[in-house]
């Protein structure tokens, strides 16, 4: 084997962790998947033997390389139109790692959320330390400052993360159930069916990216909701060649649609006491078109 392929051999080993990473701290497998093509051109030029851990090794140049990605990602996001969400990540070990804490293992839209409104330095620290097990010391080198603020920096991002986690997870027949009955609802326009499977507090959130017709901002309560979604299905009504599956998108119960063969949007749930509390509606076609063929 020449010293070319063990090296290509040695990052392919560890591409999908690196992904994970990326995904973590872009919220965008587009943009992770760059990252980590970066990161994979720098490591071909790299000399092996100083390096002791690979995996150690690659996991600090894709956090750098992120650091510096987020920095213009947070300026492209201030101008993007309506409620920006992560790009959706179909089934259920999709971007999960076998390594790692169980925050390693949520890739919910609400901790993606949570984490997209920590500053660049806060995400990569939090989710270097707190999520991938990285020490201070580690951080503090991907960082380029003390081991002190970056443990202020995890500080400060672990309360704005732990206060965005779900307290509830419900179970897989509940959660099948539940989605059932709102797809159910939805389809047939039964209001008080809808009415009674959303809680009262219930938001949703539109992301269209100002690509696709779609509400501008997020829609709060359950009244609000329902007209929403049965107004929309009403006056837009999908065609006979519409297809609806029942997925796990980003680790949490959802729809996927397609019309065409083409992806059209993704709804996820966050489920509470057996009534959704949030409804997550990616329609924008940038962050749709990797669905049409598994990652």
């Amino acid at each position: 084997m020449s010293e070319r392929s063990s090296h290509e051999d040695s990052f392919e080993k560890h591409r999908r962790y690196l992904l994970s990473v990326a995904y973590r701290m872009m919220g965008s497998v587009a943009d992770a998947e760059d990252v980590v093509q970066e990161a994979f051109i720098r490591w071909r030029s790299v000399d092996r033997t100083s390096v002791r851990n690979p995996k150690a090794f690659l996991s600090m140049t894709v956090s750098r390389l992120c650091l510096d990605a987020l920095q213009s990602a947070r300026a492209r996001r201030e101008t993007y139109v309506g409620p920006w969400l992560p790009e959706p990540v179909l089934g259920e070990g999709a971007l999960r790692v076998d390594d790692a804490s169980e925050l390693a293992q949520d890739i919910s839209m609400a901790l993606m959320m949570a984490l997209e409104r920590l500053s660049p330095p806060e995400r990569v620290a939090f989710l270097l330390h707190d999520v991938f097990d990285a020490s201070y010391a580690d951080v503090a080198a991907a960082l380029e400052r003390s081991e002190a603020a970056c443990r202020q920096l995890v500080s400060r991002a672990r309360a704005h993360v732990q206060a965005a986690r779900p307290r509830y997870t419900p179970s897989r027949d509940e959660a099948e159930r539940v989605v059932r009955a709102f797809g159910a609802a939805v389809l047939t326009g039964d209001i008080e069916a809808l009415q009674a499977v959303l809680s009262e507090n219930a938001v949703l959130y539109p992301d269209g990216g100002g690509r696709v017709l779609s509400a501008l901002r997020p829609i709060f309560g359950r009244d609000r909701v329902v007209r929403f979604l049965l107004g929309v299905t009403k006056k837009f009504p999908l065609g006979e060649s519409a297809r609806f599956s029942e997925e796990m998108i980003n680790g949490v119960p959802g729809f996927y649609v397609e019309e065409e063969g083409r992806p059209v949007q993704t709804m996820a749930f966050d489920i509470r006491d057996g009534r959704i509390a949030c409804v997550y509606v990616v329609r924008n076609p940038d962050k749709l078109i990797r669905l049409a063929s598994p990652m």
